[in-house]
C-alpha cells in the first residue's frame, strides 16, 4: 500500500505522484537486473534530471523546479521504496550542488548551475579519506596556488575515499586542505570529472547499493582554475558541514522509502500466504511485528518532515537533521530486518526484494555521518543548548 501523505499544494501531489509512477513503472522492473550486474543506471539519472527531480529544491531562477524539501524528501522516499541506489545518487548529486547553488558567485552559477540541475552533468561529493571520515577536519588532499595572484589556479594532490559515482560522475565538489588551520585552512572547488591527473581505483565490491558506484579518487597535480574555488579560501568545513545538514535528510528520506517498500512486500505477503486456514496477516505475531514495522516507518517519516519544514521555513535544523538521519535509518535497518523475518525462507532468497532492501539498510546508518557521530552532534547542540535548538 502506498504511503499516506499530507502534502502542501496540488502540485505537490502531482510531482509525488509522478515520482510514484516513474519508480514502479520504470525504475521497479529494472533494480534487481541492475543491481545483481552492478550496472551504474546513467540513463535513469537523465531522465529525472529532464523531469526535474534532479533540482528540485532549488529556486527556479537558478534552474530548480523551486520546491521545498518537504516535497523533494516525499518524491525521493518514492523512489527509494523500490530502487535505493537511485535515490541515493539523487540525494548525493542535489548535495553536490548545494556549495555552488549557495556560495558560488554568479558567474559561477551561471558557468555550470542550470546543467548540473537539469541532470546533464552529474555529481559528486569528495569529503571523505582513508584516515579522515568522521573528523573531515583531519583531511591531507591538498590544494596549492599554481601561480602568483589573484588570477593564479590551483594545483590537487591527494586521494578521497568512499565517493559516490566515483568514475561515473562529471563534476565532483571537492574539499581540499589549502593552509595548516585545521578548521580553517579547508577550501571547496568544483573540479571537472575529466581533469587531467584525476583518476579512478575500481570501485568498492559492497554488500547492497551495487548499482551506485563507489570509489576512491586519486588527484595528481590535478589543475584547477582560479575561477573553480567556491565562496572563501578556508571556507570549505563550514560549507561542507552546512551541505551534510541538507544531505542528511535526503539519507532519511531514502531510508524511510527502503523501509516503506520492505513493509509493502511484507504486508502484500502476510495477506496471500495461508497457514492454518487463515492469511498469516491475521495470526498475532506476525500482525503485531507487523504494527511494530508500520510505527518505525510513519514516525521515521514524521521526524525527517518535521526537519524539513524546519529547512523550509529557514529556522535551524541540524539537530532535527542528526535526529532523522539517526531515527530513521535504524527503522530501516529493524524494518528491513523484520520483513525478511516475515517472508520466512522466502525472504531469504532473491525471488523477492527484502533480502536486498535489507543489505541496503546497513549502509544508511554509516554514511553521511554514522549514527554514532549523529548521536555526538544532538548531544552537542543539547550541551550548547541546554534546552535545545527547537525549543529557544
Amino acid at each position: 500500500m502506498p504511503a499516506e501523505r499530507n502534502l502542501p499544494s496540488p502540485e505537490a501531489e502531482e510531482i509525488v505522484g509522478l515520482a510514484r509512477s516513474l519508480a514502479r513503472e520504470e525504475l521497479a522492473p529494472r533494480a534487481a537486473a541492475a543491481e545483481e550486474d552492478a550496472a551504474f543506471p546513467r540513463d535513469v539519472f537523465r531522465r529525472l534530471g529532464a523531469l526535474g527531480f534532479l533540482g528540485m529544491p532549488y529556486a527556479e531562477e537558478l534552474g530548480g523546479s523551486g520546491q521545498p524539501y518537504e516535497v523533494y524528501l516525499q518524491a525521493l522516499e518514492e523512489i527509494a521504496a523500490v530502487w535505493a541506489s537511485v535515490a541515493v545518487g539523487v540525494s548525493v548529486h542535489v548535495m553536490s550542488c548545494w556549495p555552488l547553488a549557495t556560495r558560488g558567485t554568479e558567474e559561477q552559477r551561471g558557468r555550470w548551475l542550470a546543467e548540473m540541475l537539469a541532470g546533464e552533468l552529474l555529481g559528486g561529493y569528495c569529503l571523505s579519506e582513508a584516515e579522515a571520515g568522521s573528523d573531515p577536519a583531519a583531511m591531507r588532499t591538498r590544494a596549492v596556488r599554481a601561480g602568483e595572484g589573484e588570477g593564479a589556479g590551483w594545483s590537487v594532490t591527494g586521494s578521497k575515499a568512499w565517493v559516490t559515482h566515483g568514475g561515473e560522475a562529471d563534476f565532483y565538489t571537492l574539499f581540499a586542505r589549502t593552509s595548516e588551520d585545521r578548521g580553517g585552512g579547508i577550501s571547496c572547488f568544483l573540479v571537472p570529472g575529466d581533469a587531467p591527473g584525476l583518476s579512478t581505483r575500481p570501485p568498492e565490491r559492497k554488500m547492497g547499493l551495487t548499482g551506485s558506484t563507489t570509489a576512491t579518487l586519486d588527484h595528481d597535480s590535478v589543475p584547477l582554475e582560479a575561477g573553480r574555488l567556491i565562496g572563501g579560501e578556508g571556507e570549505g568545513l563550514a560549507i561542507a558541514l552546512a551541505a551534510l545538514d541538507s544531505g542528511r535528510l535526503g539519507i532519511a528520506a531514502v531510508a524511510t522509502g527502503l523501509a516503506q517498500g520492505s513493509l509493502d512486500a511484507a504486508v502484500a505477503y502476510a495477506k496471500e500466504r495461508h497457514t492454518f486456514g487463515r492469511p498469516i496477516i491475521d495470526h498475532q505475531g506476525l500482525g503485531f511485528l507487523l504494527a511494530d514495522m508500520a510505527a518505525a516507518v510513519e514516525a521515521a517519516r514524521a521526524v525527517t518532515l518535521e526537519a524539513a519544514r524546519r529547512r523550509d521555513r529557514g529556522l535551524p535544523f541540524s539537530r532535527q537533521a542528526s535526529i532523522a538521519k539517526l531515527v530513521a535509518t535504524d527503522a530501516a535497518m529493524k524494518v528491513t530486518t523484520d520483513a525478511v523475518q516475515v517472508l520466512g525462507g522466502f525472504g531469504y532468497t532473491k525471488e523477492f526484494p527484502v533480502e536486498r532492501h535489507m543489505r541496503e539498510a546497513k549502509v544508511m546508518q554509516i554514511f553521511e555521518g554514522t549514527n554514532q557521530i549523529q548521536r555526538l552532534v544532538i548531544a552537542r547542540h543539547l550541551a550548547r543548548t541546554g534546552r535545545g535548538e527547537g525549543q529557544r
